[in-house]
């Protein structure tokens, strides 16, 4: 099938790439069906893609790939609609936003997704984790012009 994006155009998935989010998203609790699209030009970065509005796609990352040691806490009964047998059967990413500064990862906020039901979560961390975590910018290239 074929979707229509805003940033992408025309992308095609197949029904089995669709991911449900039966509460939707933080804000977007009226988008529940989505696709996770890799970036063509980085592969850090994913965009997670509502098949049904065409303006809404959010930049996601694994975040562990950026904060090695991160661990978030949940009930379980947040979770439990997944059907997640083991915490290590989810899919955890997190949105990249960005600051005056920076860019930023929620944190707080991470998305559960159950690659094999293909469900999907967005829970709120009952740790004390950043909305706004800023990612170190690298240092500016200087060149010798006198």
């Amino acid at each position: 099938m074929r979707i229509r994006t805003t940033r992408f155009s025309w992308v095609e998935i197949e029904a089995e790439d669709v991911l449900t989010f039966p509460a939707g998203l933080v804000g977007l609790e009226d988008c529940r069906q989505w696709v996770l699209l890799a970036d063509a030009e980085n592969d850090a970065l994913g965009w997670l893609q509502c098949t049904t509005r065409p303006e809404v796609a959010l930049a996601v990352v694994s975040p562990r790939r950026f904060v090695p040691d991160y661990q978030f806490r949940v009930y379980r009964s947040e979770l439990t609609a997944l059907g997640l047998s083991q915490p290590q059967d989810a899919h955890v990413l997190v949105t990249v936003g960005k600051s005056e500064r920076s860019l930023t990862l929620n944190l707080k906020a991470p998305i559960v997704i159950h690659l094999e039901s293909r469900q999907g979560r967005q829970v709120i961390s009952n740790s004390d984790l950043p909305l706004q975590f800023e990612l170190g910018l690298p240092p500016a290239t200087l060149k010798k012009t006198a």
